[in-house]
């Protein structure tokens, strides 16, 4: 097990990736990458059992991991170099033409590590329970991981998904929710409220388990009780409370900051809050 404080050094280096990314082309989702960048750190470098090289885009034997808000693919894309699917210095290429690093994950390019084309909202939920039951035919016992936005969920095939998991003792499946409260038009409160996802999520028949995504000791320690508990006839969501736009004091909370990049004066001050630690692209 890698310390926390290891852990926590390498999601400061994949903020300091996230803003240099998006400033770097004037495009790109900054603020919920922010904060979900201790949640995939966590996965990527301590949870999964995963094989970064060669990559099989069948997974068999391994973990896998849907990203379903394809929109927050920079902090997928910097777990992804950084745990070593394809080299550091390609992150450079974020958005620009003929780039592997689509603004949407992509699998025409075949970037390692992308086993799904995301962004589409509302769709990772069903593939990754088609996934998880793949893994079943297989007599796979590895799990499967996937994470959603919360303004995802107002998304209606979503809730097909979520009646069919528990129905069907998808128990090898762990679904996480960004749960920050803001999306690109404003709070999730204001535009259409979840009201006590929570209840909708048991009502569901979804064992839930809340966390604090931006505390890295506790986010392990759910993940792995989470893993623990697999293969128990059980689907298990996770809630995880996030702050938009997390390290970078400016874009804390602030939905403005969901699909804005930094301007010069602003990655400046960003970068001053965020420690460079293995090293920047």
């Amino acid at each position: 097990m890698r310390e926390i404080s290891i852990l926590e050094s390498i999601a400061s280096q994949g903020r300091r990736d996230i803003v240099r990314m998006v400033h770097n082309v004037q495009a790109g989702h900054p603020g919920g990458s922010l904060g979900c960048a201790d949640f995939m750190t966590a996965l990527y470098f301590e949870i999964m059992n995963h094989h970064p090289g060669p990559f099989n885009m069948d997974g068999i034997g391994e973990d896998i991991f849907f990203l379903s808000n394809g929109h927050i693919s920079p902090v997928f894309y910097s777990v992804l170099a950084r745990s070593g699917y394809f080299p550091v210095a390609e992150l450079s290429t974020f958005r620009k033409l003929d780039s592997r690093l689509q603004g949407h994950p992509a699998t025409h390019e075949g970037l390692p590590g992308v086993r799904v084309a995301s962004g589409s909202l509302g769709q990772g939920m069903s593939v990754a329970i088609g996934a998880a039951l793949a893994k079943k035919l297989n007599s796979d016992k590895s799990i499967v991981f996937s994470l959603h936005g919360d303004g995802e969920l107002q998304e209606g095939q979503n809730w097909e998904a979520l009646m069919f998991a528990p129905f069907n003792k998808v128990d090898n499946l762990i679904i996480t929710i960004d749960y920050n409260l803001q999306q690109i038009d404003g709070s999730t409160n204001d535009v259409l409220s979840l009201g006590n996802l929570q209840a909708k999520l048991e009502a569901f028949g979804w064992k839930v388990i809340n966390m604090d995504g931006n505390n890295m000791k506790e986010v392990v320690d759910t993940l792995k009780m989470a893993k623990e508990n697999t293969h128990k006839g059980e689907s298990q969501a996770i809630i995880m409370k996030t702050v938009m736009g997390k390290g970078v004091d400016f874009m804390e909370n602030d939905h403005k900051w969901h699909g804005v990049a930094p301007n010069d004066e602003q990655l400046e001050k960003a970068l001053s809050q965020l420690k460079e630690t293995l090293g920047d692209y």
